[in-house]
């Protein structure tokens, strides 16, 4: 018997553009001090080969008939070492990286071990993790092992992705000033900074984006006249912050009774089937904040992000946006208005007629360092597979 024993370094949740570092580790329990071995060869265990690779995997009730939206992806012979990990999964195979050897014809005495570390880094071009309505991309870290002559044994090792990708920080980028330009004064006695790369760029540049407060003034108005004024304090977020702001009812010419506030997502599919483009709309609905706002002349927006939502992205299957989704009950009824000093008490009328108009305002959602995502989830990044 051999125990795999498969630890994430970092933890299961990387950035597009990242490394991905698991160390695997293949032992042979000691046998039990009662049992006699007949040969030296009983004292051995042994494995013919081990290699392990990243796969993504699209899942989709949608009907894929044209090429444009299939991803081709190499296909793998049964008897390779290469995992033919196409067959082993429901759904359609949208990324494989290249397989990598760890080993071949391993043996290993009672109480040995041996550990291999396996690196690869996710391709720039690849689709986020996504549980949608309409398509889903999971993301696998899977080693295959295999004994002479025996089945393949698979440890499939789930991974998260989030999206980091250029064309987002580019439609962003007009939000920030560059203020990565390094404006210390040059030494020549100090040792000098190796360059950043790509990927840390990126990072710095979201971190930017997100960081920056820019103040945005909305007047909310119907058929009647206006509803309340409200001010969001930045337009761009990173997972686990907080939306907030302001709804100024003081400027309103029509009573607003009260509203809801919802943080919802738009999934959004590009099917070309026949020369035509066939697209389907889902909304998702998380966050929502209900609050009566009669009498009040101002009020609060205060929104969490959950961490375990997909950032907005894009791909040649779908896209996903992020919006504000208002709902405002209003009533012209003239017995609504507020109590004077000279009142002592204020009756609400038996009946009243009301309107509801809704709102939708865009904004973005960006990821967030992959640490402070572990830290607010519960995860498992050590996983075993026994193979006898």
């Amino acid at each position: 018997m051999i125990e795999i024993t498969a630890k994430l370094i970092k933890g299961h949740i990387y950035l597009i553009g990242e490394i991905v570092e698991c160390s695997v580790t293949f032992l042979h329990p000691p046998s039990p001090s009662h049992k006699i071995s007949q040969s030296h060869d009983d004292v051995f265990e042994s494995l013919a080969w081990a290699s392990a690779q990243i796969n993504c995997q699209c899942t989709t009730n949608l009907k894929l008939n044209s090429e444009d939206n299939i991803k081709k992806v190499p296909t793998f012979n049964i008897n390779d070492t290469a995992l033919p990990l196409s067959v082993q999964d429901s759904g359609q195979l949208e990324l494989s990286t290249k397989p990598k050897i760890l080993f071949c014809d391993l043996r290993l005495l009672p109480g040995q071990s041996k550990t291999y570390i396996f690196k690869e880094k996710i391709p720039s071009d690849s689709p986020p993790s996504y549980r949608g309505q309409l398509v889903k991309y999971s993301y696998k870290l899977i080693i295959g092992t295999q004994r002479v002559n025996a089945p393949i044994k698979l440890l499939k090792i789930p991974l998260r992705i989030l999206p980091i990708t250029t064309q987002a920080l580019n439609e962003a980028s007009g939000l920030c000033n560059d203020t990565t330009e390094d404006l210390s004064p040059a030494n020549p006695f100090l040792e000098v900074r190796q360059q950043d790369t790509p990927f840390e760029v990126a990072l710095r540049t979201l971190q930017n984006i997100t960081a920056r407060r820019k103040p945005n003034f909305y007047m909310i108005s119907n058929t009647w006249g206006k509803v309340a004024r409200f001010c969001l304090f930045k337009p761009a977020y990173k997972l686990g912050e907080d939306i907030i702001g302001t709804l100024d009812f003081s400027v309103a010419t029509v009573t607003c009774v009260q509203l809801a506030v919802s943080l919802q997502c738009e999934e959004e599919t590009n099917i070309q089937q026949n020369d035509q483009t066939v697209k389907q709309l889902r909304i998702g609905t998380f966050n929502n904040q209900h609050e009566v706002c009669l009498g009040l002349k101002y009020t609060q927006l205060v929104l969490p992000i959950p961490l375990h939502v997909t950032p907005g992205f894009t791909t040649p299957l779908m896209s996903l946006r992020w919006r504000l989704h208002f709902e405002f009950v209003t009533s012209t009824n003239k017995s609504l208005q507020n109590p004077t000093l000279d009142q002592n008490e204020w009756q609400a009328p038996a009946d009243l007629s009301v309107e509801t108009m809704v709102w939708s305002l865009p904004i973005q959602i960006f990821s967030t360092t992959p640490v402070h995502v572990i830290q607010g989830l519960q995860t498992n990044n050590v996983h075993r597979l026994l193979i006898r």
